[in-house]
């Protein structure tokens, strides 16, 4: 108990805590009132910036396109990084070929050499791990618009020159020049 109240006034502040039902006590001859709750002010305030929220925010989870823009972004993204690694973990030129609404992978049969230091694109279909399907193609839907672009990584996973494709107004996916990194 508090050593500040005396009697039954401490008996009561320690009910109105423990039920949540408003008391009056006396400190020292005065009246005091204990309140729990918001006033209407707060209220307004928190409502008002909730509807601020709702207008700005309801419309982008009521448009399908921007979820399926993202989505295809994302894949893009695994499927140039799953480009990349396939170049390095098989020595060999991996293309990779953006035209229309579909993103392509091949790879180069002959490998890189000094007689052969230019990728021959497009070349044989590179097999899709998750699917095992050939050739490896990753398809957006209708209306999305995609950057056109052929580039190749060589078995370092350098790509021939640096890129960048952008997905229906999303930020533009970059290929860095030296490393290859996707991002």
């Amino acid at each position: 108990m508090c050593p500040c109240f005396e009697g039954d006034e401490a008996g009561v502040l320690g009910a109105e805590r423990s039920t949540g039902i408003r008391a009056e006590i006396r400190k020292s001859g005065v009246l005091v009132k204990i309140h729990r709750g918001f006033t209407l002010v707060e209220l307004v305030a928190v409502i008002a910036i909730l509807g601020v929220i709702a207008m700005v925010a309801a419309p982008r989870f009521f448009d399908i396109n921007t979820y399926d823009n993202r989505g295809f972004r994302d894949q893009v993204i695994s499927t140039l990084r799953h480009a990349q690694k396939a170049a390095i973990a098989q020595r060999r030129f991996v293309c990779v070929v953006i035209a229309g609404n579909a993103l392509t992978l091949t790879y180069d049969a002959i490998p890189p050499g000094p007689s052969h230091t230019t990728a021959s694109c497009p070349g044989n279909p590179l097999t899709n791990p998750s699917n095992g399907s050939t050739p490896y193609v990753v398809s957006a839907s209708a209306g999305m618009i995609v950057t056109a672009a052929t580039f190749n990584f060589d078995a370092l996973g350098r790509p021939n020159a640096p890129q960048s494709i952008t997905v229906s107004g999303n930020a533009p996916i970059k290929v860095e020049a030296e490393t290859g990194y996707v991002h």
